[in-house]
C-alpha cells in the first residue's frame, strides 16, 4: 500500500489509548426463534481512541503536527497497541519459540509472521504486517537461528530464509510489532476549555488491514 508513512504515532500518546479488536457478526433470527450467525470477514479489526493519552498542551501540539503530516485520514502509520504489542504477554520478553509460523518442506523459503490467539474452544491466526525490525528472532526446532540466515520485511511481515528450512523442521518466532492504522476522522475537534476541564479528546484510529 502506497498510502502508508513508516512513522509511529507518538508513544507518549499511545500509552493512554483505549480500544482493541472488533468483529462484525451477521445475526439472522429464524422463524423458530433460533439464530444463524455468520462472520463476513475473516480478520478482526482494531479500533482505538488515543485521546486519553493527551495530558499537556505540548502533546496537543504534537498531535496536531502528526495529524497534519498524515493529511488526516489519507496516510496510515504505525501505532503501538499498549495492551497487545508482542508475540507473548506484556509482562514477558519475546523469545524465538513464542509463535509457530510453519513447517519446513526443504523448498519453501518464504513465511509470514503470525500471532495465534487460542484456548480450548478455538483459535485465530492474526497476520502481523508491521513488525519492529530488530525485535524479530527465529528458531528452527527450538534452536535460535543466527540473524544472517534470514531476513524480515518490516512492511509486510514476511520472513525469507537464505536456505529453505529442512523438511519437517518446526519454525517459530518471537517479535514486537505495531498496528497499521489511520485516523478515523477528517477533523480534530479540540477545545482548550474542555482540555482544561479534564475532558479527554476524541482521537479515533482504525486498523488498516493488509488484505480482506
Amino acid at each position: 500500500m502506497t498510502e502508508f508513512h513508516d512513522t509511529s504515532f507518538p508513544l507518549s500518546l499511545a500509552f493512554g489509548a483505549s480500544g482493541g479488536p472488533s468483529r462484525t457478526t451477521e445475526i439472522t433470527q429464524l422463524a423458530s426463534g433460533a439464530e444463524h450467525r455468520n462472520a463476513p470477514h475473516a480478520l478482526s479489526r482494531r479500533r482505538y481512541n488515543a485521546g486519553a493519552g493527551i495530558t499537556s498542551l505540548d502533546q496537543l501540539h504534537d498531535l496536531i503536527s502528526f495529524f497534519e503530516a498524515r493529511f488526516g485520514q489519507l496516510y496510515s502509520f504505525r501505532f503501538r497497541d499498549p495492551l497487545d504489542f508482542q508475540s507473548c504477554k506484556p509482562s514477558e520478553t519475546p523469545k524465538a519459540t513464542d509463535q509457530f509460523i510453519g513447517i519446513g518442506d526443504g523448498e519453501e523459503t518464504l513465511f509470514h509472521l503470525i500471532k495465534t490467539y487460542e484456548d480450548a474452544g478455538g483459535s485465530y491466526e492474526r497476520p502481523i504486517s508491521k513488525p519492529v525490525m530488530d525485535s524479530v528472532v527465529i528458531a528452527l526446532n527450538g534452536s535460535l537461528l543466527p540473524a544472517p540466515q534470514y531476513s524480515v520485511n518490516a512492511q509486510t511481515g514476511q520472513v525469507t530464509f537464505q536456505t529453505p528450512p529442512t523438511s519437517g523442521s518446526v519454525i517459530t518466532t518471537g517479535f514486537i510489532f505495531d498496528v497499521q492504522v489511520r485516523f478515523d476522522t477528517d477533523q480534530l475537534d479540540l477545545a482548550l476549555e474542555a482540555f482544561g476541564a479534564g475532558q479527554a479528546a476524541n482521537i479515533p484510529l482504525i486498523e488498516v488491514l493488509p488484505h480482506a
